[in-house]
């Protein structure tokens, strides 16, 4: 990405092509809130070496925050907290057995001074707000386009309220 701003970004990765489903909706609000991200599959338990790079890369590729998927066992948000002291959000990724359950335990049972931020199963949009929310801290720009999201969501829910036919129950 030669001559792209390389500050701000955030660094997206889980453990395989199947959790792309769930990780595109953080990178479809992220490119709406113009937070520049790259999305990675990359297993910590298949390829933790490669993960290790992608980790240990980060800083110099200008990414500030990582948001981890991970399904079952769920290491990889663990493994990226682990490598690095840059912020990690765990989205947990919804599975056949127990429908994320797993992986959002084994995700939010962190041990003391390795944190990692989850975010609710399947939640990734609420991982890319999130990371968008520490980016902001130090981007008044980006601070301005969130808070016009937010005004948006109101403004959605005050159009579904006032359009709501509630019998004359008002």
């Amino acid at each position: 990405m030669a001559g792209q701003e390389t500050r701000g970004r955030v660094g997206i990765v889980c453990g395989s092509r199947s959790d792309f489903p769930v990780m595109e909706k953080a990178v479809e609000l992220l490119g709406k809130l113009e937070v520049p991200c790259e999305l990675r599959a990359i297993s910590a338990h298949r390829a933790p070496d490669l993960l290790v790079r992608f980790v240990g890369g980060a800083q110099e590729r200008g990414i500030s925050v990582f948001i981890a998927g991970a399904g079952g066992a769920a290491h990889l948000p663990g493994v990226v907290a682990a490598k690095t002291i840059l912020p990690v959000i765990g989205v947990p990724i919804p599975t056949q057995v127990m429908g994320g359950l797993d992986s959002l335990l084994s995700i939010v049972q962190m041990p003391k001074g390795i944190p990692v931020a989850t975010v609710s199963i399947g939640g990734a949009e609420n991982a890319a707000l999130l990371a968008a929310e520490i980016l902001a801290i130090a981007d008044p720009a980006l601070r301005s386009r969130l808070q016009a999201y937010r005004d948006a969501l109101t403004r959605s829910i005050e159009d579904d309220d006032s359009n709501a036919d509630l019998g004359g129950a008002r």
